[in-house]
């Protein structure tokens, strides 16, 4: 498996997650493409977005959040590894979090609009 420009820690954790659902690095196809947005000319002349997708699964992630390549391509790696664990119905922290935003975006959307406002006073 190639390094990454992260942490060894980083790289070590993607590492033993990739062993733990069964994710070869055989079975991603990997793809770059130019990045669009905020970065200015560097991202115009270099290919840093990656594309990849899990062949057994047919899952895809992109990633172009960072100027660097590498970087991308490990961020791309673990939003795989994230959809891939949804798919499996593994119910991991992220996703915990995640849902529990969302209820409370839910209720504040239901509490706001549920709420009569008050008549004018008569003069």
């Amino acid at each position: 498996m190639p390094e990454f420009a992260v942490s060894e820690e980083k790289n070590r954790w993607l590492r033993q997650k990739m062993a733990e659902l069964g994710v070869r690095e055989e079975d991603l196809e990997e793809s770059f493409v130019r990045s669009s947005g905020n970065g200015g000319q560097h991202v115009n002349k270099t290919s840093s977005c990656v594309q990849l997708k899990h062949k057994p699964t047919g899952i895809a992630a992109t990633c172009m959040r960072e100027r660097s390549q590498s970087v991308n391509r490990f961020l791309a790696r673990r939003e795989l590894l994230e959809r891939i664990e949804a798919a499996s119905g593994v119910i991991t922290p992220e996703m915990k979090r995640v849902e529990k935003l969302r209820k409370q975006k839910d209720r504040r959307r239901r509490r706001a609009s549920v709420q009569p406002t008050q008549p004018a006073p008569d003069k």
